[in-house]
């Protein structure tokens, strides 16, 4: 069922309820409202006015996906590259990175910790499983090793 926003209230209702629900950045919510029939000069002064009254926020945005995915387990090498993808500028996907306060060591240790329980890798094979699982996730190559070499628990 689609419903056809026709009008300039009904765009910015429709705008409001889906940031009731979560963070959007404009590019995500322009594409929800053309999804639902809302034309693009309608959709630009709605998201306009948003932003202008502090409803619509890129950085709360980033903040708020950059903390949901890295509790969820994910690198900032993932984050970054799913944050370009919902077309956020670079620029400010690197600045929220920076400007996060987490410590990505700790991250990874966490995730490998949940996933294998803290056993360190007995064999070429198992280092290179559990390596690929912590890349996939988005972590550099520099902090796995360190971690699977065991020179992270040598503090």
């Amino acid at each position: 069922m689609t419903v056809v926003l026709e009008d300039l209230v009904s765009v910015r209702r429709t705008a409001m309820d889906l940031l009731a629900r979560r963070e959007h950045g404009r590019v995500e919510l322009a594409r929800k409202l053309r999804q639902r029939g809302a034309c693009p000069e309608m959709i630009d002064t709605a998201l306009d006015r948003l932003t202008e009254e502090g409803l619509l926020s890129e950085s709360r945005y980033l903040e708020s996906y950059i903390a949901y995915r890295a509790g969820s387990g994910y690198g900032p090498l993932r984050i970054r590259e799913e944050l370009n993808q919902r077309g956020l500028p670079r620029g400010d996907v690197e600045q929220a990175l920076r400007e996060c306060g987490f410590n990505w060591q700790e991250r990874l240790e966490e995730t490998w910790r949940r996933k294998y329980s803290g056993q360190l890798p007995h064999d070429v094979k198992e280092r290179a499983r559990q390596g690929r699982f912590l890349a996939h996730r988005g972590y550099s190559l520099e902090m796995i090793g360190r971690l699977l070499s065991g020179r992270e628990f040598d503090d």
